[in-house]
């Protein structure tokens, strides 16, 4: 089974993410010719300013929000990776309206764009938190919870509206329920940054980062090697066993907060001394919040032939230089 998408007309929403921009960077290594659409709400024009230099890349700056973006940016697509979407979970408890109407309202305009164009085939973002108020452990996902969060209904909505269409119109979608992705070019600046840039950004300035609550809440941390590795996967897939289904995109593995702060934090004093004799200062717990997160790849491995290759030390390990050179 080929793992590499080769020679291709590629489009990547929300491509000047984090995970998108990554992703846009291994896509047009690859040789392949790929389309990056962003309204640049979160994304980053330094997240792709290198890749503007290439011929097999280019950037439509426009919104999911408009039909009419996402109509030019379908035209002659072979396949759509699609991670646009309005992140972080206290966001969407502050402004659930926007949420909603980017990661629905735009998710549909990307479907109906990519259905009109006759493109077959979409990856999607979902996200772990669908399982919500399941307490099961490991997350299977066959098995969810009810919604905590205005964020985590949009991402369920999202499959519900794949599988209909993918129904009626004989597309075929295949989401990735990301669970705590982390890497290069992830936003430390973001109100709502996640908790890896935070804490990094946090300890270089020489201060202590907040855990919200005692830290002991656990979570199954994804490089985003990982990440790019399962949406090509999902893109080239001839199994029609994994069609129009939803996968955990995961390690299989679960840190707490606090160790997670101690893997960072021994990284970094590796590189600055003074790191080491900071603590944490601990606050509240966040509403909408899922105590612990551990997914089942079984799904994964046995359809996509997902093989993770970073556990977490390793992927902070390989994370931590290049925080330390960019934000220093």
């Amino acid at each position: 089974m080929e793992r590499q998408i080769r020679n291709k007309k590629v489009l990547v929403t929300g491509g000047a993410g984090f995970i998108g921009s990554n992703l846009c960077q291994a896509l047009v290594n690859q040789e392949n010719e790929v389309v990056c659409l962003d309204n640049f709400l979160t994304g980053k024009k330094d997240n792709i300013i290198s890749l503007t230099a290439y011929e097999n890349f280019k950037l439509i700056e426009g919104d999911i929000r408009n039909i009419k973006a996402c109509e030019e940016a379908v035209k002659g697509v072979d396949i759509i990776l699609h991670q646009a979407a309005l992140g972080s979970i206290p966001r969407s408890i502050k402004d659930p309206a926007t949420t909603n109407a980017i990661n629905v309202d735009g998710f549909i305009n990307v479907l109906i764009a990519a259905k009109n164009a006759g493109v077959k085939r979409i990856v999607y973002a979902s996200s772990s938190s669908v399982y919500g108020s399941s307490k099961k452990l490991p997350k299977i996902e066959e098995d969810i919870g009810e919604p905590l969060s205005p964020y985590a209904i949009t991402k369920r909505v999202n499959e519900l509206y794949a599988k209909v269409f993918a129904d009626i119109y004989g597309m075929t979608l295949i989401g990735l329920r990301y669970f705590n992705v982390y890497g290069i070019k992830q936003d430390s600046y973001s109100t709502y940054a996640a908790v890896i840039p935070k804490f990094v950004s946090t300890l270089i300035k020489y201060e202590s980062p907040v855990i919200n609550g005692d830290g002991s809440f656990s979570r199954d941390f994804t490089y985003i090697d990982d990440v790019i590795q399962i949406n090509q996967l999902a893109a080239l897939t001839n199994n029609e066993e994994a069609y129009n289904q939803v996968f955990n995109v995961a390690v299989n593995d679960r840190n707490t907060i606090n160790t997670l702060f101690d893997i960072i934090k021994e990284n970094l004093a590796s590189l600055d001394s003074e790191v080491s004799t900071i603590r944490p200062v601990y606050g509240p717990g966040r509403p909408g919040d899922i105590p612990h997160s551990l997914a089942s790849i079984e799904k994964a491995q046995k359809l996509l032939a997902y093989k993770p290759e970073n556990k977490l030390k390793d992927g902070i390990k390989k994370t931590i230089k290049w925080y330390f050179d960019n934000l220093k």
